[in-house]
C-alpha cells in the first residue's frame, strides 16, 4: 500500500513516516500545500493523509482539486480542528476519514487499514489468500483449498481484519474496533476464543489456520 503524508509539521511528519514504513507501507511525504497537490494529482497513491492548515495551497483545496479529478484516492484528513462542521465539511468535499489532533498512532494505524479493507471491497480483486486459505470479501467466506469454513459474523471480521493486513502485527485494540467497532471492546479472552474456534474449524478439514500468536504484541496473517 502506497501512502503520501501531507503535513506540515516536520516532527510529526517524520514519525508519520516511521512508523508507517516500519509496518511495511511505501511513504512519500511533503509539508508544503502546492508540492503536495502536486504528488496528489501525479502519483500513484492508495491513500492521502492530509493536514488542513498547508502553507501555499490548504488541506481543502487540495481535496476539491483531487475529487475534481475524478480521483478515488483515499483520503483521511489529519487536523487540529475539532469542531464537529470541520468534520462534516470535510466529508462532505470528499474526504473518508477524519481524525483530529492529538492521536494515537494505533488509531491510525487502525483507520488506514479500515480504509485498505474499504477499497478492496471495491477494487477488482475481491479475495484476500494467505497460504491455502481464501477470503472471498464480497460472498463474506472463507475457504480451505477449495473447502468452505462455516464462520460466525465475528469470527469472518477478525479473518478480514488479519488477512486484510498480511504480514503486519496487530494489536487487541485494533483488531477489536475492525470487529465490534470503537464504542464497543472485544476481551483478549473472547479474540482468543474466536481464533481458537476457526483453527479447529480449519483442522477438521485437514489444515492449519495460517495465523500467529505473538505473544505481548498480537496476531498476524503468516503463511510463513
Amino acid at each position: 500500500m502506497k501512502i503520501l503524508v501531507i503535513e506540515d509539521s516536520e516532527p510529526l511528519r517524520r514519525s508519520l513516516d516511521v512508523g508507517l514504513n516500519n509496518l511495511g507501507f511505501t511513504v512519500d511525504s511533503t509539508g508544503d500545500g502546492s508540492h503536495g497537490l502536486s504528488m496528489a494529482l501525479s502519483g500513484d497513491y492508495d491513500l492521502i493523509i492530509l493536514d488542513l492548515m498547508l502553507p501555499s495551497v490548504d488541506g481543502m483545496s487540495i481535496l476539491k482539486a483531487l475529487r475534481s479529478t475524478s480521483s478515488q484516492t483515499r483520503v483521511l484528513i489529519l487536523s487540529a480542528r475539532s469542531e464537529a462542521q470541520d468534520k462534516i465539511n470535510g466529508l462532505m468535499t470528499g474526504a473518508d476519514d477524519y481524525l483530529t489532533k492529538p492521536f494515537s498512532f494505533e488509531e491510525l494505524h487502525a483507520r488506514v487499514l479500515a480504509l485498505s479493507r474499504r477499497g478492496q471491497l471495491h477494487s477488482q480483486q475481491n479475495t484476500l489468500s494467505v497460504g491455502d486459505c481464501v477470503l472471498d470479501l464480497g460472498l463474506k467466506t472463507l475457504h480451505y483449498q477449495g473447502q468452505p469454513v462455516n464462520l460466525t459474523r465475528n469470527e469472518y471480521k477478525i479473518i478480514e481484519c488479519l488477512f486484510g493486513a498480511k504480514g503486519r502485527v496487530l494489536g487487541l485494540e485494533m483488531i477489536s474496533e475492525a470487529v465490534v467497532g470503537q464504542f464497543d471492546i472485544l476481551s483478549k479472552n473472547a479474540l482468543e476464543a474466536h481464533i481458537s474456534a476457526i483453527r479447529k474449524k480449519v483442522r477438521q478439514l485437514g489444515g492449519e489456520l495460517p495465523i500467529k500468536n505473538k505473544r505481548g504484541f498480537g496476531y498476524v496473517a503468516s503463511q510463513d
